[in-house]
């Protein structure tokens, strides 16, 4: 199947800059994926559009300030790492700007000494292991100094860093937002629990590889990039408990949906306590095992992300809806409106 098929004509003035004053105020489309059919509506009609029974499941990563901004020691010359991935004993996998001055033994410092980081070795896409050294813990020595990574296409600086998270985030380790959910209010999850929707959350730290567009010519061809990911044993059992009862799983998010679908494909269809890393690649093809239908934005031409969307709608009827959304004025990306498939 080729990459291009997933390619559209977006207007750059569609790209979501900033985000609403009110996080559910965004437009939603509903897409039927059965019939194909779109109807337009605002994001707080969810309430009306979820049943008792239903399950709700949330992505509850939260985003590190992963960006910093420093010097090499010997020379003074300025460095912009951004971290991806933690590994063991302080060592952090990182992209760095510009990355031919940071050769391994380099040691770069951050806020006057605060932070120090020695290059222990690169990786095979070109970034840098860093070791971190400092006084006391580290992330809170991160949220001293970093600053929230927004994504290249967002050009406006962010007022207020908790935007860029979601109201249920928890668990620290994200390079970028599970942007889907952040439409959803403390208060509109408290509605819908009155309804009796289920509300259930995994988490899966976000890495900045799920944005890229696909550079491969055939989707086939295409590897994604890994992902941490954890599910409770609670999560667990109230989630097989919803799909026995006939009620549907409703994921938020393509975050969400790669977390189900690699331990439901794992569990012949049935969910577990597990943690681990997934590189799941979904593109038209593949058999859900997991999810009933999702809540997810507008994403980029010929990324995995509208490749997900187009496995779970149909390729033809889901570029069919982005037409229309263009058409609309749909506003696209981490900061624009929201898509319901049912």
């Amino acid at each position: 199947m080729k990459v291009e098929l997933f390619d559209f004509h977006l207007p750059e003035e569609l790209i979501a800059q900033v985000p609403l004053v009110e996080r559910d105020a965004s437009k939603l489309m509903v897409l039927d994926k059965e019939t194909g059919k779109v109807e337009h509506s605002s994001f707080k009609s969810i309430l009306n559009l979820l049943n008792g029974g239903d399950c709700l499941v949330l992505n509850d990563t939260r985003v590190l300030p992963a960006r910093l901004f420093g010097v090499k020691e010997d020379t003074g010359a300025s460095i912009e790492i951004l971290l991806l991935k933690q590994q063991e004993n302080d060592v952090w996998e990182t992209l760095v700007k510009p990355a031919k001055r940071v050769k391994e033994g380099t040691t770069l410092t951050f806020g006057n000494g605060v932070l120090k980081a020695l290059c222990v070795g690169t990786t095979e896409h070109g970034g840098r292991l860093l070791q971190f050294q400092y006084e006391g813990i580290f992330y809170e020595v991160l949220e001293s100094l970093g600053e929230m990574p927004l994504p290249p296409y967002i050009k406006e600086t962010l007022d207020d860093q908790e935007r860029y998270q979601t109201v249920f985030s928890r668990e620290r380790g994200s390079a970028a937002a599970p942007t889907a959910g952040l439409h959803f209010t403390e208060e509109i999850l408290e509605q819908l629990k009155e309804k009796g929707v289920h509300i259930a959350f995994i988490t899966l730290h976000v890495g900045l590889g799920t944005f890229r567009p696909v550079s491969a010519e055939r989707v086939e061809e295409h590897e994604m990039h890994s992902e941490f990911y954890q599910m409770t044993e609670g999560t667990a059992r109230l989630l097989n408990s919803v799909k026995e009862s006939g009620g549907r799983i409703i994921s938020v998010g393509t975050t969400s949906t790669r977390t189900l679908e690699s331990i439901a494909t794992k569990h012949n269809g049935t969910f577990v306590e597990e943690s681990g890393w997934t590189s799941i690649f979904i593109y038209p093809g593949y058999e859900f095992k997991a999810i009933d239908g999702m809540i997810t934005n507008f994403h980029l031409p010929k990324s995995s992300l509208i490749m997900l969307v187009s496995a779970l709608a149909g390729h033809q009827t889901v570029m069919k809806a982005y037409e229309t959304a263009v058409a609309e004025k749909y506003r696209f990306f981490s900061f624009g409106d929201a898509m319901l498939i049912l």
